[in-house]
């Protein structure tokens, strides 16, 4: 059993939270402004808006060390709602495992609505989590948790991969935004 810390209490981090905790693991929730409470965690989720993460970087960066950080951010421009703020050949997750070098960094969950974790599915098929990342045990460590929560995880491949699942985050979001998906709906994977 895991302990997972997770950094933002709206939607997402309530759903990941349900997640973590049906699947037996313990999980606590913190505000992105409770600075003042130190990170238990084994695994902390970065459950906010891109915009907050480089302010948590900066202030809990020797807390993330030798920590799993899970990335779950689309770093879209919320002024716009049309591009990514990313240089092209990069992610926001890469932007984060530069800036905590003694963490593990994982980009998961962002191409998942909050309905689709809730529910544990997308369209009668189970919810898949496609999981990036450098490290085999932190993957398999987290992959665990989204299993054993009633979901389906897919290793999705190196960290180098965390910007097709940003950009496709960002699809989703401007397709539900637009109103021609759902926010309970999104993609499905069939194995």
């Amino acid at each position: 059993m895991a302990h997972v810390t997770i950094i933002g209490t709206g939607n997402m981090g309530q759903a990941i939270a349900s997640v973590v905790a049906q699947g037996g693991s313990a999980v606590e929730l913190l505000h992105q402004s409770d600075a003042d409470k130190r990170i238990t965690g084994e695994i902390v989720v970065l459950a906010v808006p891109y915009p907050a993460v480089a302010d948590i970087v900066g202030t809990r960066g020797d807390q993330l060390a030798g920590k799993v950080v899970v990335d779950i951010t689309n770093p879209l421009s919320f002024e716009t709602f049309d591009s990514l703020v990313v240089p092209a050949d990069g992610s926001a997750a890469a932007e984060i495992a530069a800036a905590l070098p003694q963490s593990r960094v994982l980009k998961a969950f962002s191409t998942t609505f909050a309905g689709t974790l809730a529910s544990g599915t997308i369209g009668g098929l189970p919810t898949t989590v496609l999981i990036a990342g450098d490290d085999a045990d932190a993957k398999s460590l987290l992959a665990g948790i989204v299993t054993a929560g009633g979901l389906r995880a897919v290793d999705a491949g190196s960290l180098k991969r965390a910007r097709e699942l940003e950009a496709l985050g960002f699809l989703q979001l401007t397709l539900a935004a637009g109103e021609k998906i759902s926010w309970t709906g999104g993609f499905a994977t069939i194995a």
